[in-house]
C-alpha cells in the first residue's frame, strides 16, 4: 500500500469564534453565532442538526470555500480566513479534500481519470498514475478504474469522489452528507471505507450527516443548533 504525506501531519484545525449572517431584504440573518472547534491529525467529528440549522455553511467555511463574518480558521500556522488569491487556491487544491452528496464526476472522464484530475490540477504529475490506483483500490474498485461515471452505480461514483478527495494528501478531509443519495446499506459500505481511509492517511475528517450510524463511527459528534456547537453523545438505540 503506498503511503504520501497529507499536507501537515501535525498541523491542527482551530476554528475560533466563527461567525456569519447575510444581509436580507428584512435584515441580518444570522446563521452561525460562535462556533469553536479543535481538530489533530487523525481525528473524526461527525456535525449533526436540523435541516439548514447552517453546517454546510459551516463546512464551507472551514474549507475556504466561504468567508466568515467574524472569526478564524486556523490550519496550523496558516489562517485560512485571510488567503486570498493564488494561494487561496492553492490551499484549496493541496490541503483539503471534498465529498459532497452529489458526486460531481466529470462524466466524459473515466473513474480513474477523475481521481487523477485534482492531482493534475497542482501541476504535478509525479507518481499521480499510482496514487489514483492506489486509491481506487482502496475504495474496493480496482475492476472499475476505466469504467465511465454512467456506467457505474450510485454508490460505486460516491467511491470515486472519495478517492479523488484523497489524492492530494489532503490535512482535512471534508464531506457534506456523503451517503446522503445512498440505500442504507451502500451507504453503511462507503461511510466505512471513508473513516478507515482518512484514518490510515492521518487525515481530520468532518462529516456532515443526519446518518446516526455514520455518525457514531467517528470518535467525536456534536450539534449544531442555534448557532452554536454543542457535543452530543447518542444512544446505542439512536441508530436502530
Amino acid at each position: 500500500m503506498i503511503d504520501f504525506p497529507v499536507g501537515g501531519k501535525s498541523a491542527q484545525l482551530i476554528v475560533e469564534d466563527v461567525r456569519k449572517q447575510y444581509e436580507t431584504p428584512s435584515g441580518p440573518l444570522v446563521v452561525l453565532r460562535g462556533v469553536w472547534l479543535t481538530l489533530r491529525p487523525g481525528e473524526a467529528v461527525a456535525v449533526l442538526g436540523p435541516s439548514g440549522c447552517g453546517k454546510s455553511t459551516l463546512l464551507n467555511i472551514i474549507g475556504s470555500l466561504d468567508k466568515p463574518t467574524s472569526g478564524t480558521v486556523r490550519l496550523g500556522d496558516c489562517d485560512v480566513t485571510r488567503l486570498v488569491g493564488h494561494a487561496l487556491a492553492d490551499f484549496r487544491s493541496r490541503r483539503v479534500g471534498f465529498v459532497f452528496q452529489d458526486h460531481h464526476l466529470l462524466l466524459q472522464c473515466t473513474a480513474l481519470e477523475n481521481v487523477m484530475l485534482p492531482r493534475l490540477a497542482t501541476g504535478s504529475s509525479k507518481d499521480v498514475a499510482s496514487r489514483a490506483r492506489q486509491l481506487m483500490e482502496d475504495v474496493g474498485l480496482a475492476r472499475r478504474m476505466h469504467a465511465f461515471p454512467a456506467e457505474l452505480s450510485g454508490g460505486e461514483r460516491q467511491r470515486v469522489a472519495v478517492a479523488r478527495a484523497m489524492v492530494n494528501g489532503p490535512a482535512l478531509l471534508l464531506c457534506d452528507e456523503p451517503t446522503g443519495n445512498l440505500d442504507r446499506d451502500t451507504g453503511h459500505r462507503i461511510g466505512s471505507q471513508l473513516v478507515e481511509l482518512a484514518e490510515r492517511k492521518k487525515a481530520m475528517l468532518i462529516v456532515v450527516t443526519h446518518n446516526l450510524e455514520l455518525a457514531q463511527r467517528l470518535s467525536r459528534i456534536v450539534e449544531l443548533r442555534q448557532g452554536v456547537l454543542r457535543p452530543l453523545k447518542l444512544s446505542a438505540s439512536s441508530s436502530s
